[in-house]
C-alpha cells in the first residue's frame, strides 16, 4: 500500500513537469517580446517592422499585447501622398501615447513599409495602402480591427477613438504646437484695432449691413462646401492613380470627398453670387437671374458628379466600396 502513493507522486511530476517546463519557456519569451518592444519603443514611437519582426512579434504568440500597424508605402517612387499625410497623424498618435504618463506596454504601434515588408503584404492578401489594423492581444483580428479609412479620414483623433473602442486604451492626442491660428488671430485683432483707432470718431462701418451680409455669406458658402469636412476629416486633396498617372479630383464613393471636391463646389457657388452682388443693380434682377444661374450652376455639378455617386452606390451594395488609398501592388 505504500507503493501507490510514491506511484501517484511519480505519475504527478512526469505529467506535470513538461507543462510546468513549456509553460515557464512561453513566460521567458513573451518577457523577451515585451522587453524588446519597450527597448524600440522607447527609442521611436512608431517601431518599424520587416517581414521578420512582424510574424514574431505580432502574429506569432505568446503576446499579451496589442499592436496597432500601419502598412504603408513611404517611399518617393510609390508616388503615394496619402501614405505621407497618414503617417504624420499616425506618429502624432503614437507620440501623444509614448509621452503619456499612462503609458504602458498594453499596446504598441508600429509599421510595415511595402518596400520593407512586401511578403507580409502579400501574406495578408493586401493591395493597398495605407491600412491600419489592430491585432489584440488574444485571438486574430476581426472586421472592427480593421480601421475604416474611408469613412473616418485619417486624424490622429480619430484614429484615437478607433484605438479606445477596439483595445479600451484612452489615448489624448497633443499636437506640436501651431502658432498660425494665434498669429492670424492677432493680425485679425491688430486690423479691427488698426480700424478702430483711425476711425474712432465713426463708428458707423460696424453697423455695415452688408459687410456683415459678406462675412456671414463667406461663412456659409465655407460651410456649405464642406471645409469642416474637410478640417474634421483631413482628407487629401486629390489622388493620383499610380498605373496611369491619371488625377482624381472628384471622389469615387458617396462617404468621402477631395479636399479638391470641396474647392469646385466653392467656385460653383460663389460665381454667380459674386458676379450679381457686384454687378447686378436692381435687386430683383438679381433674385431672378441669380437663381437661374445657379440652378445652371448646380445641374452641371451633378451632371459632372452623378455617374460617380451611382457606381458608387452600387458599390456599396456589392460591398465592394473603393479605399482612399494608393494600390502598392
Amino acid at each position: 500500500m505504500a507503493v501507490l502513493p510514491v506511484l501517484a507522486l511519480l505519475l504527478l511530476l512526469c505529467w506535470g513537469g513538461p507543462q510546468a517546463a513549456g509553460q515557464k519557456r512561453k513566460e521567458m519569451v513573451l518577457s523577451e517580446k515585451v522587453n524588446q518592444l519597450m527597448e524600440w519603443a522607447s527609442k521611436r514611437s512608431v517601431i518599424r517592422m520587416n517581414g521578420d519582426k512582424f510574424r514574431r512579434f505580432v502574429k506569432a504568440p505568446p503576446r499579451n499585447y496589442s499592436v496597432i500597424v500601419m502598412f504603408t508605402a513611404l517611399q518617393p517612387h510609390r508616388q503615394c501622398v496619402v501614405c505621407k499625410q497618414a503617417d504624420e497623424e499616425y506618429q502624432i498618435l503614437a507620440n501623444s501615447w509614448r509621452y503619456s504618463s499612462a503609458f504602458t506596454n498594453k499596446i504598441f504601434f508600429a509599421m510595415v513599409d511595402f518596400d520593407e515588408g512586401s511578403d507580409v503584404f502579400q501574406m495578408l492578401n493586401m493591395n493597398s495602402a495605407p491600412t491600419f489594423i489592430n491585432f489584440p492581444a488574444k485571438g486574430k483580428p476581426k472586421r472592427g480591427d480593421t480601421y475604416e479609412l474611408q469613412v473616418r479620414g485619417f486624424a490622429a483623433e480619430q484614429l484615437a477613438r478607433w484605438v479606445a473602442d477596439r483595445t479600451d486604451v484612452n489615448i489624448r492626442v497633443i499636437r506640436p504646437p501651431n502658432y498660425a491660428g494665434p498669429l492670424m488671430l492677432g493680425l485679425l485683432l491688430a486690423v479691427i484695432s488698426g480700424l478702430v483707432y483711425l476711425r474712432g470718431s465713426n463708428l458707423d462701418f460696424l453697423y455695415n449691413k452688408t459687410g456683415w451680409a459678406f462675412v456671414a455669406l463667406c461663412f456659409v458658402l465655407a460651410m456649405t462646401s464642406g471645409q469642416m469636412w474637410n478640417h474634421i476629416r483631413g482628407p487629401p486633396y486629390a489622388h493620383k492613380n499610380p498605373h496611369t498617372g491619371q488625377m482624381s479630383y472628384i471622389h469615387g464613393s458617396s462617404q468621402a470627398q477631395f479636399v479638391a471636391e470641396t474647392h469646385i463646389v466653392l467656385l460653383f457657388s460663389i460665381l454667380p453670387t459674386e458676379k450679381h452682388m457686384l454687378h447686378s443693380p436692381k435687386r430683383s434682377h438679381f433674385a431672378v437671374h441669380g437663381h437661374t444661374e445657379q440652378q445652371t450652376y448646380y445641374r452641371h455639378i451633378i451632371s459632372k458628379l452623378h455617374p460617380n455617386y451611382l457606381s458608387s452606390s452600387l458599390l456599396d451594395n456589392n460591398k465592394q466600396v473603393p479605399l482612399v488609398a494608393t494600390s502598392v501592388l
